[in-house]
């Protein structure tokens, strides 16, 4: 037993006390010191609450310290961090907190810094072994409904260290931080470097293109999605002057084309690092720090980390594509109360199977080629078909329907619905797709279709199964029109 993942955090910046941490949009900055003493507050918060070791608390809050510090409270107290999307709506988190079955569910930021101003701070840290969970990361399934990713502070610990050594973090690197954290990438890549390097954080509350240049003069490094590289390809700004002290841009979450990479690299002098991870397995590859970082590619497999791919009877193929499967310390133990998904994520021989295409070249640089599931990634967020679906072929003007994503030039993928209206309702035309996406309203706005499809018939295999590929190749070019 030890102190778990708090307290290879805490080791790591307990001689950087007075040093800055986070520095937020109105100028405040809070040190280490400081963000160290609130969070003991949290914890203390915490255990008023009746959190104990082991308990789950779930976290619906917007981005905020007193949110970081909440995080840091839950790992020192020895509970498991359950973040949720803010975007989720009531009737989703229902069902997330049904399912994780909290002691606490927070999602009111006053009642937090009320509870954190009244507390009495636990002090130590909590003994925790490294198979201990630190965070339930729900994910989406096959089945549409959402899994939730376990996470142990070996996980953590394991894959924090890793990245802040291969991207070469130091005290003196600013990290300028527009992510959300509920999300692995903001939380566990983000804060996890910056916080074992005991670096300063420009802590934004959202993406926003102006901001981000405006802050840019003073960050050593960023971390983004593809979504907010194109977006700031289209201001003013954006260029080798805003980026004269930046030695590394990381984007990740979603893929980025060739083209944004070497228009990013062209504009401000910056090759970008581009790296794969998900929830289940945090990061699994980065192309190097050191070395060329080739667009189109994800990297090689990070130090301690193995990847391969194999072919659909399992044997492992080099330059071909075939499923991506990895193993290493970063790979979670499976899914909350989910044995049978646990089982079916893994090789007879151990390795996590991840879902996705992808193709090692002799070096063994990854690229991927797509999913092996239909699962829409836009906008950095994972969208599951199934889920929409349901709905909209529960309307009683919609035969069936089929949710697919599409190429988008800011969003990566945008997710559209093709729907099959019943006889003599196909010329409703407007007024169809206003009603269909008003059946949606329980449901997070990054879901949403961006558009409708009306199609008399979808397209199928001689199983009957509708080829979502096909519409794909069909509608490619749907909003580059």
């Amino acid at each position: 037993m030890d102190d778990g993942f708090f307290g290879l955090l805490r080791r790591r910046f307990e001689r950087a006390m007075d040093r800055p941490f986070l520095r937020v949009p109105d100028g405040a900055t809070v040190t280490y010191g400081e963000m160290d003493e609130r969070s003991a507050l949290a914890a203390g918060w915490l255990r008023s609450l009746g959190v104990a070791a082991g308990d789950r608390v779930v976290v619906q809050l917007p981005k905020s310290v007193d949110g970081v510090a909440l995080y840091l409270g839950v790992l020192r107290l020895g509970a498991v961090y359950v973040p949720l999307n803010t975007a989720y709506t009531p009737a989703e988190v229902e069902w997330f907190v049904a399912d994780a079955e909290p002691a606490a569910v927070v999602q009111d930021a006053g009642s937090l810094a009320r509870g954190l101003d009244r507390s009495q701070p636990v002090g130590g840290v909590l003994e925790r072994g490294p198979d201990d969970l630190a965070a339930l990361v729900y994910t989406s399934g096959t089945t549409g409904r959402p899994k939730g990713a376990m996470l142990t502070h070996h996980n953590l610990a394991s894959n924090a260290v890793t990245l802040q050594q291969a991207w070469a973090f130091q005290s003196s690197d600013v990290l300028l931080h527009a992510l959300p954290i509920f999300h692995v990438h903001g939380l566990m890549v983000a804060l996890h470097t910056a916080m074992l390097s005991a670096c300063e954080v420009i802590f934004l509350e959202r993406f926003d293109g102006r901001e981000v240049i405006a802050s840019l003069p003073d960050a050593t490094v960023m971390m983004g999605v593809p979504t907010h590289y194109s977006r700031l390809m289209t201001l003013e700004g954006f260029d080798a002057t805003a980026c004269s002290r930046v030695r590394l841009l990381i984007s990740g979450s979603a893929p980025m084309t060739a083209e944004l990479h070497r228009a990013v690299a062209g504009r401000t002098g910056c090759s970008v690092l581009e790296r794969y991870g998900m929830s289940e397995a945090l990061m699994i590859t980065s192309n190097p720090y050191d070395g060329a970082r080739v667009a189109g590619t994800v990297g090689f497999a990070l130090p301690g980390i193995e990847v391969r791919v194999c072919t659909d009877d399992g044997a492992e193929v080099e330059g071909r594509a075939g499923m991506v499967q990895v193993r290493g310390p970063n790979v979670g133990p499976g899914y909350w109360r989910r044995s049978d998904a646990t089982s079916e994520s893994r090789t007879t021989d151990g390795w996590f199977i991840t879902g996705d295409v992808g193709r090692l070249d002799g070096a063994g640089r990854l690229t991927l080629e797509g999913r092996a599931t239909d699962m829409i990634i836009s906008g950095g967020l994972n969208v599951y078909p199934v889920e929409i679906e349901q709905i909209l072929d529960a309307h009683p003007a919609v035969v069936e329907s089929a949710v697919v994503g599409l190429a988008h030039p800011d969003l990566g993928e945008a997710v559209t619905a093709f729907v099959v209206p019943e006889p003599g309702t196909s010329g409703a035309g407007d007024g169809l797709t206003r009603e269909l996406a008003g059946t949606l309203t329980d449901m997070a706005r990054f879901k949403h279709p961006k558009r409708f499809v009306t199609v008399e018939q979808l397209p199928r295999n001689a199983m009957g199964k509708v080829l979502k590929a096909e519409l794909r190749r069909q509608y490619a070019d749907l909003f580059s029109k």
